[in-house]
Order: structure tokens, then C-alpha cells, then sequence
């Protein structure tokens, strides 16, 4: 790999410029000693130790759920904070998006498949149980799950970061780089949990109510990006003009920015509007099962009483 022989150093930053981005940087700059990464290490061993906990006493858990929680959903987190891209995310608005996208879409729907919190209630003892019931029952938590108040936060907080100063404070400040890279998690996983979530949460909505959010969901991803992509003016100013990159230009890469953030958000919203569909086609077989088991009981139990007495 080729290692720019004087590096410039970053505004505002006492960091160097990696070099020129490419597909073996991603694993490279490998960067493990960071808070997120010990929390996905925690988040892991917590989930396996429930599976573990699960089995030891007979119980099944699915294979399925276990692959989604660490696999797509901590994997798909650690893949853009702990690995190369998280290096080139203050330098490169592209890379930034996948971050992006991959935090606040892509982590959060297989975390909800991983149905961390169903786990956790089959495996706390009584106290920790009802303390996490409790919670989530509580009035808080039913108003920030409430589907239309997460669908509100999850379409509007990138209009926010994007087109005001708080997007050149991320780049500027690491702490609050950080933040939002929490955040983006946190947001995701609000809207994400009560549509496609198997865990028991407040304000779950029947299965058409929560396709039409989706749906209602992908338009504002096109108008963003089609935004950026238009856009004459940089997103954080003269942050990446003054980084004066040899292999980079940041009107070109802004263009890519948005067009991986539309492109990207029309795909992962059909993605998840046909693991929705899944999810209903399953229920509704479920729930003809149920019905057949109710009417042979019903059938049976006429059956045994024999027919009824005549009139005469």
C-alpha cells in the first residue's frame, strides 16, 4: 500500500491523513482500541451468554436470531467503526454515508431480528425482569415507540445534522463524532424495533400499518440524497477543501455521498418491506393454524357429547 510521504494534518485535529482509500485500507486500518468496539465485545458475550444460559437448562433458542444479532447486526456495526472506514469517515463524505447508513438502517434491523430483549426476559431472574417490564411499559417509552414519533426522528435528524453547523462540529469535535454515531444507532433501532422487532413492546402496530410507514419512509432517503447530490454548497464548509486530498475531490465525492444515501436507502427499505411481509405472511399462517386447532377441538368436544336429544 502507498503511504502519502508527508502526511497533512487534519483541521482542528492532531491526526495525519490516511492514505489514498481502498478496498484493502478497509482492513488495515483496523482501529479495536475504542469504547464502541468494547461495547459490541460486551453486547456479544451478554447475548451468547444468554443463548448459553437458554440451553444449559433445555430450552431452544433460534440459530436464526443468534446470526442476525451478532452477525448482522453487531458485525454490520463493527464493520464501520472499528475497521478502515471509520479512518477515512472525517475525510471522506462517501465513506461517512455508508457509516451512515450501515449505523441507522442496516445495524438496527438485524439487532430487532436478534430479539436481545425476548432473551433477556427468559433468562434474568424475577427482579431484573420486572425492573425491564416496568420499563418498558412506562409512559416514556411508550411515547418515544410510538411509530409515527420514531418515524418523525428517524426522517428528520439528517435533515438536522446535515444542513446545519452540527455537521462541521461532528467533524471537528471527536467526542461528538462519537455521539452521533450513537445516535444514528439509537434512532435506528427505534424506528426498526416496533415494525420488524419480534420482542414485546408497546405500540405495536398491525402488519398494514406498519408497511405503509415503510413505505412512507423510502421517499425521504430520495430527497436527501437528490438534495446532497444537487447541492452547490459542501456539507461541512471548508473542512474537506482544506484537507487538500491529491486523490480526492470533495465536490465529486459529495456526489457519491448522495447518491449512496439514495440508492442505499431504496434498497434497504425494500430489503426490510420483505422481511415484513415475511414476518405477516408467517403470522397469518400462524394464526390459520390456531384457528384449525380451535375448530378440531370444537369439533371433537361436539363429537364426544354425542347427538343431541330430539325435540320429541
Amino acid at each position: 500500500m502507498h503511504f502519502a510521504e508527508t502526511p497533512a494534518p487534519l483541521p482542528g485535529a492532531g491526526d495525519t491523513l490516511p492514505p489514498p482509500f481502498t478496498v484493502g485500507a478497509i482492513f488495515t486500518q483496523v482501529h479495536l482500541a475504542s469504547l464502541i468496539a468494547l461495547f459490541l465485545l460486551i453486547a456479544a458475550a451478554l447475548y451468547l451468554y444468554g443463548v448459553w444460559r437458554l440451553r444449559q437448562r433445555g430450552d431452544a433458542w433460534p440459530a436464526g436470531r443468534t446470526v442476525a444479532f451478532l452477525l448482522g447486526g453487531l458485525g454490520s456495526i463493527a464493520a464501520v467503526t472499528v475497521s478502515g472506514v471509520e479512518a477515512y469517515d472525517t475525510t471522506l463524505l462517501s465513506v461517512h454515508m455508508v457509516q451512515h447508513m450501515v449505523l441507522s438502517m442496516v445495524g438496527p434491523i438485524f439487532l430487532a431480528l436478534g430479539a436481545p430483549v425476548t432473551l433477556f426476559l427468559r433468562t434474568a431472574t424475577a427482579r431484573p425482569r420486572k425492573t425491564l417490564l416496568a420499563v418498558l411499559h412506562s409512559r416514556p417509552a411508550a411515547v418515544i415507540t410510538f411509530p409515527l414519533v420514531a418515524f418523525g426522528l428517524f426522517v428528520a435528524n439528517p435533515f438536522v445534522l446535515y444542513f446545519t453547523g452540527l455537521y462541521r462540529a461532528t467533524l471537528e469535535h471527536a467526542w461528538l463524532h462519537e455521539l452521533v454515531h450513537m445516535h444514528f444507532i439509537l434512532t435506528g433501532c427505534l424506528f426498526f424495533w416496533p415494525l420488524l422487532g419480534l420482542d414485546p413492546l408497546p405500540n405495536r402496530w398491525p402488519y398494514p400499518g406498519r408497511a405503509l410507514l415503510m413505505v412512507l419512509s423510502v421517499p425521504f432517503h430520495t430527497v436527501l440524497g437528490l438534495t446532497i447530490m444537487q447541492s452547490t454548497t459542501l456539507l461541512g464548509g471548508d473542512w474537506y477543501p482544506n484537507l487538500a486530498l491529491t486523490w480526492a475531490d470533495p465536490k465529486n465525492d459529495q456526489v457519491v455521498a448522495g447518491g449512496i444515501l439514495w440508492a442505499g436507502g431504496e434498497v434497504v427499505s425494500v430489503t426490510m418491506l420483505g422481511i415484513l411481509v415475511l414476518q405477516w405472511i408467517k403470522q397469518s399462517e400462524r394464526e390459520a393454524r390456531r384457528i384449525d386447532r380451535q375448530l378440531d377441538r370444537e369439533e371433537a368436544t361436539a363429537a364426544s357429547r354425542g347427538p343431541e336429544p330430539s325435540a320429541d
